[in-house]
């Protein structure tokens, strides 16, 4: 891979006082948004519209409520970027000493500027949308997409007329000036990122958590910094004591949120989850404590630190399939209104560049569910993915990403191709395509320098390898170099648990999943390819998957109501038994832990958390979503249980492995103590099965023993030989009469059974581990 350094430039300077560990190619070669020259005597403001006739730079000395004080018309200086700069002194003059605020007004074909023009006029209009798709209309004030803050979101407790950002009749000639959020022009960042952890993939346990709901009802952080990024910061020991290497982030990029409290404890309107991305470059101010301009950022950085300080690294979860602006509105009758859309920022600027136009370029070609696919397959709108990776990399210093519904970034068909007869779009305007170079998922690979497998400087990339219709299903399908969560091993096991006697799960299946999902990943990868997961952010907690027949979404505030969800969540209460769903959890967890490939727990799994059956708490900015630290024995006691499987998995690197193993690494043993043969593996009666690992290979002198038994009734093991001159030591049962809080021993005090010949009793539905000593 070509390695290039990439320092984002601003016009000719900035000063990255940050530790890069992380080499990425040139951030913005475009020069694209506003930044300072180098005796910052003068701002240069730079945009990109192919397809504009017009754009006007409008000022402001206040974000909200005020009309601007200043505009400038941009000129074209090349390639569809428009620029102006704009001497400090000229703003000095017009009153503007503080934070500069800015935004642009576009004209276009489907709307060209006319003389008689003013705010609030419909001078020039032509159409809301023209045969082009072009969506120009100058009375929407626009951010800019490379604003590295905005001020504030669309819709907050101060605005709640979604009308205002809106094209069509009936909206039209709305003036959006004084209401529309505003790019901020931050100075040059010189955040301290601390050091970046170099650690191997493979060796993680990622902690999947949203920024808010981590520290909102935390007790031991100090109230003023709960829900925030100061407040996450101040968890960095607490994940660090679990044995967390890698804290996940829910999005953190700019969204639609400030409107979540507008309706005391209620849902209306809310947003907690975050994926309907705003600004791809700006850190969330909802979740900062210092919101003032240049707060949000330097919180940020603090945070990162944080982690890194205590050895964690830190993903975020991005959103570049879809934006914050959604599709076409909806009419009262349900129907699609073509005229009618939201222009905030690039709909308003280039609608053909940004978004997958349908074959009419009237509507939305949409893979996500959210109202239109952006436009991955487009070069500038690939910029603005790969520019923006780089600045949360480099500047943020972030380490590695996890892409929502990164399957629309795997989409080879251009605005234009949707015939379902064109023989690179056979799904109309959607097809995913790994082998073509152009498509995003291959750009950012060439663009991003990807972490080793042996670990060091570069980033860790995460694909959700789904979206919405046609080929779009591709677990095991992204190219190398690419990390996936793994959805086949999240339903297998689930089907294990929750559906004996109703669906099948061969012992292959099982196995496979158990031991790297070979079956999707060693064609072209390795198993750490392979992220397991029982549950994450998008369905049931780990606890409400066995506490729980199915989702409860209809529920009254804090723990509902929400719409959508899938109805298919192979979940089961264990017939109401409290201890059964304890025993079933710690099974869940233990096959997290004891699988081949990157484990992935949510936030809160660790001590049982619950949203009371609620499977798409997406809306829900509610004490009902946000960790509670108020635990029972029981969840004291399953924390314990976490924390001391993470410690195992992390001192016996042969469950972590980083290439495919072989008869000499593993042996799968039938439960009368014989290997496994051909019949075994496909009667379909059988649900019980164990199997050992030699860790000679990656350094751990001990060997271990790790049975299930998914049968519903007791088993017995007969146990094989252990290496010479040792015997077989329990580690952990998760059966019911191990409840309590030592269910998995520490290192010194497991129990001695014996060797080759023992046999020991195994419940339903629970793990057992062995270690030999």
């Amino acid at each position: 891979m070509k390695v290039h350094v990439r320092l984002l430039v601003f016009s000719a300077i900035l000063l990255v006082t940050t530790q890069l560990n992380t080499a990425i190619a040139d951030i913005n070669p475009m020069k694209l948004g506003a930044t300072y020259n180098a005796d910052r005597s003068a701002i240069n403001f730079s945009v990109y519209s192919a397809n504009a006739e017009r754009i006007d730079l409008y000022l402001y000395n206040n974000s909200y409520g005020a009309d601007d004080v200043s505009n400038f018309s941009l000129h074209q200086s090349g390639n569809g970027v428009w620029e102006a700069v704009v001497p400090v002194a000229d703003l000095k003059a017009k009153g503007i000493t503080g934070t500069v605020f800015y935004g642009y007004r576009a004209w276009g074909p489907n709307w060209p500027y006319v003389e008689n023009w003013t705010k609030g006029s419909t001078a020039g209009f032509k159409s809301d949308v023209d045969a082009n798709g072009n969506r120009f209309n100058p009375n929407k004030l626009l951010y800019d997409p490379y604003s590295l803050e905005i001020s504030h979101d669309p819709l907050n407790p101060n605005n709640s007329d979604a009308g205002q950002f809106a094209s069509g009749a009936s909206n039209r000639a709305v003036d959006s000036g004084s209401v529309a959020p505003k790019g901020i022009v931050l100075q040059p960042v010189t955040g301290n990122i601390g050091v970046k952890p170099l650690r191997a993939q493979k060796d993680d346990i990622i902690y999947e958590v949203n920024v808010r709901g981590l520290t909102k009802q935390d007790p031991g952080i100090p109230e003023a910094y709960r829900g925030t990024y100061k407040g996450a910061s101040l968890k960095a020991s607490y994940l660090s004591s679990l044995g967390i290497t890698a804290i996940e982030l829910l999005p953190v990029q700019e969204s639609q949120n400030q409107a979540n409290n507008v309706i005391p404890n209620s849902n209306a309107g809310q947003n907690y989850w975050g994926y309907a991305t705003e600004a791809y470059f700006a850190p969330d101010r909802y979740y900062a404590f210092d919101q003032s301009p240049g707060g949000p950022t330097a919180e940020f950085q603090n945070m990162v630190k944080s982690f890194h300080d205590a050895g964690i690294k830190v993903y975020i979860d991005v959103v570049y399939n879809h934006t914050g602006e959604g599709g076409n509105w909806q009419r009262s009758n349900g129907s699609t209104d073509s005229a009618t859309a939201s222009l905030l920022s690039w709909r308003g600027l280039d609608n053909q560049t940004y978004y997958e136009l349908t074959a009419d370029k009237q509507y939305y070609y949409d893979n996500t569910g959210t109202g239109g696919n952006y436009n991955t397959y487009q070069p500038v709108a690939q910029n603005l993915i790969v520019d923006s990776l780089s600045h949360w990399a480099n500047t943020l210093g972030i380490d590695g990403f996890r892409f929502d519904l990164a399957s629309v970034l795997g989409n080879s068909c251009l605005n234009g191709a949707y015939q379902a007869t064109a023989p690179n779009c056979p799904f109309g305007g959607y097809n995913f395509n790994a082998a073509d170079p152009n498509v995003a998922i291959n750009r950012i690979l060439r663009e991003l320098t990807i972490r080793p497998a042996a670990g060091g400087n570069g980033v860790d990339l995460f694909a959700e390898p789904w979206a919405i219709g046609g080929n779009s299903y591709q677990v095991g399908g992204f190219p190398v170099g690419w990390s996936e969560w793994n959805g086949d091993f999240r339903d297998t096991m689930r089907r294990a648990q929750n559906k004996l006697g109703m669906d099948s799960v061969p012992l292959g299946r099982l196995t496979s999943v158990w031991a790297g999902s070979s079956g999707h990943f060693q064609w072209n990868r390795q198993p750490w390819n392979s992220t397991n997961f029982i549950d994450v952010h998008d369905g049931l907690t780990l606890k409400d998957v066995y506490s729980c027949n199915g989702a409860n979404n209809s529920q009254a505030w804090p723990w509902g109501p929400s719409d959508g969800g899938t109805s298919n969540n192979l979940s089961w209460d264990q017939g109401s038994n409290p201890s059964d769903q304890l025993r079933a959890a710690r099974t869940g967890m233990g096959f997290i832990l004891l699988s081949a490939g990157t484990p992935l727990i949510q936030g809160g799994d660790e001590f049982l958390r619950t949203i009371q059956c609620n499977n798409n708490a997406y809306n829900l900015d509610s004490p009902g979503n946000w960790l509670n630290y108020e635990l029972s024995g029981d969840q004291v006691n399953f924390q314990n249980f976490t924390r001391r499987a993470i410690a195992f998995r992390k001192a016996h690197p042969v469950l972590s492995p980083a290439t495919w193993g072989d008869e000499n690494v593993i042996s799968w043993w039938q439960p009368n103590g014989a290997s496994v043969s051909g019949n075994y593996w496909v009667d379909s009666s059988n649900h019980s099965i164990a199997y050992t690992l030699n860790g000679r290979a990656s350094g751990d002198k001990n060997a271990l023993y790790i049975a299930y038994n998914g049968w519903s009734q007791n088993v017995n093991f007969v146990l094989p030989k252990p290496p010479t001159g040792k015997q077989w030591y329990r580690v952990s049962d998760t059966c019911n009469w191990n409840n309590g809080p030592d269910t998995w021993a520490n290192p010194g005090n497991e129990q001695l059974l014996g060797s080759a010949g023992y046999q020991y009793g195994l419940c339903g539905q629970a793990l057992l581990v062995l270690i030999s000593k």
